[in-house]
């Protein structure tokens, strides 16, 4: 890993944060990048420490839905008991396809949901 500054790491925190908060996505559209090409973390890492850092930062912002009443909790344990299947699944699969691959499927990822959230 490059040397990174501290002041840097809480800026891309608290950018990723604020996105979650904000937007309701995973701050994997700002971490996984930002870990790649400004820290020099190696593809694989960087999607499991984005999962371990989202994991706090969601439940920051969900307490604050809750709280306002914007969290369905009916909807979220049923989505949740397939999401826990298919994170494992894809947990799995993601160790066996290689970084470049890897690096390309998430961008075409973004992509398309960049095109699906404009029209």
């Amino acid at each position: 890993m490059k040397h990174i500054s501290l002041l840097l790491l809480i800026g891309i925190g608290i950018i990723t944060g604020l996105i979650n908060g904000l937007l309701g996505i995973g701050g994997g559209t700002i971490l996984i990048p930002a870990m790649v090409s400004l820290m020099g973390i190696a593809q694989h890492q960087a999607h499991g420490t984005s999962l371990a850092v989202i994991l706090p930062t969601t439940v920051a912002s969900c307490l604050i839905y809750g709280l306002n009443d914007d969290l369905n909790l009916r909807l979220t344990m049923q989505v949740v008991a397939g999401g826990v299947v298919g994170g494992y699944l894809g947990a799995k699969l993601m160790n066996r396809i290689p970084a470049r691959k890897l690096r390309q499927f998430f961008g075409v990822f973004m992509f398309l949901a960049g095109l699906r959230m404009m029209f």
